[in-house]
């Protein structure tokens, strides 16, 4: 596998577009997206765990029962959740989308974000939809840029892998700064692929995928209510259709886990309000559960956050997050060092402390890229988190979110 450009349309057969259409006041962002396929799909997704769903994914999750889509349509600026008519608003999306594509509209994929309670309204999607379908093209970057709410940076990323001999793309865009604390997703992430893959192993590859990345990040304990990651699998890359987890499966779960991955790492490090992307490896736990159970908690600690926000090495709350994971563990046996590109430095052992320069480990935690490096020494499983630090400023941006 190599990376490689060209985000959701490096696969075969897939144009993206993104425009302004007047959902968002500012007219400079662009607040419409849309993917399509050539062809019919397969079709994957996985949702947020929320009970309070916004209306797109209650009719996505309808449209996707026969595992198969074409189209994916997403705003920005308003999340259609909590309106009283918010299933009729996804719908009617649909509905123009179809109509213009010349597609059945059970055949688009719906999703939108952004403030929730607000009323939206079908007339920019009915002025914009026409002008969208014409400017569908390779533009990943512009699809990328319609889905961003608070988000600083564009995210979007590809890669080309082999399956059975034939070439295949994977490629994606994301959203996400705020509210992520995920559980089977993320904010919102849409991935494309021209490999042939069939709609149940495709949900069960995405599924496993989400579980070591998506569903390990977090930014600030929020869920939010929209979350949702779609895949589509085209077939254009014509390679035998993947029926089963065989070897070509295998192959296929690890390139979408490594573009889940390096997707999971953008949405961290671009946090709202951060200033540092903190990755948490945990090794040496009894079994996977406590593993991932023990590196999420650090990187969900807010006092562990707003530490690593001011370079202060206070390991205590590394242990602290440990020791109320819910992880099997010894306390007695924990190891815990810091890492980043300025160097490393040990600062406990055997779950006590260990004399450590307090200026090696400042210099070590000015990094914007820091990695917290857990030894349980209790058995031979692993797990990665991410999130990020706890900043002044993200107080400051949800504070005036609506304005």
């Amino acid at each position: 596998m190599q990376f490689i450009e060209g985000g959701v349309c490096a696969a075969k057969g897939f144009k993206a577009a993104g425009i302004h259409c007047g959902i968002r006041k500012n007219k400079s962002k662009k607040d419409l997206a849309l993917i399509v396929s050539e062809t019919e799909a397969s079709a994957a997704s996985i949702y947020t765990q929320n009970l309070v769903k916004g209306a797109p994914l209650i009719v996505t999750k309808e449209h996707l029962k026969d595992g198969k889509a074409k189209a994916i349509i997403c705003n920005s600026g308003n999340a259609n959740t909590c309106n009283d008519n918010g299933i009729e608003i996804a719908e009617g999306i649909c509905d123009i989308l179809a109509k213009e594509l010349g597609i059945d509209s059970k055949d688009v994929i719906v999703a939108s974000t952004g403030v929730i309670g607000q009323k939206l309204s079908l007339s920019p999607f009915e002025s914009g939809i026409p002008q969208l379908v014409k400017e569908l093209g390779e533009n990943s970057s512009a699809a990328a840029d319609a889905i961003m709410t608070t988000d600083l940076k564009r995210k979007e990323i590809a890669a080309e892998f082999e399956l059975s001999g034939k070439k295949c793309r994977m490629g994606a865009i994301a959203k996400g700064s705020g509210m992520i604390h995920p559980n089977m997703a993320t904010m919102l992430c849409f991935i494309t692929t021209d490999a042939a893959v069939a709609p149940d192993i495709l949900h069960k590859a995405l599924v496993t995928a989400a579980n070591d990345t998506f569903n390990m990040l977090s930014v600030d304990g929020d869920t939010s209510t929209n979350d949702m990651v779609s895949i589509l699998a085209n077939g254009m890359a014509d390679n035998p259709i993947i029926s089963e987890e065989n070897e070509d499966y295998n192959v296929f779960v690890s390139v979408l886990t490594e573009i889940s991955k390096e997707i999971t790492r953008m949405l961290a490090a671009d946090g709202e309000g951060a200033t540092k992307l903190l990755q948490c490896e945990v090794v040496g736990a009894k079994d996977k559960e406590s593993a991932k159970k023990a590196a999420k908690s650090v990187i969900c600690s807010s006092l562990f956050k707003a530490a690593m926000f001011g370079a202060d090495a206070n390991w205590g709350r590394v242990l602290c997050a440990l020791g109320y994971s819910g992880a099997d563990l010894d306390t007695g046996k924990i190891d815990v060092a810091f890492k980043s590109k300025n160097g490393y430095i040990e600062v406990c052992r055997n779950g006590a402390g260990v004399d450590f320069s307090e200026e090696t480990a400042k210099e070590v935690l000015t990094a914007d890229e820091i990695e917290i490096l857990i030894n349980l020494n209790a058995g031979n499983e692993k797990a990665t988190a991410w999130g990020c630090d706890l900043s002044y400023d993200y107080v400051k941006i949800n504070g005036d979110y609506r304005s």
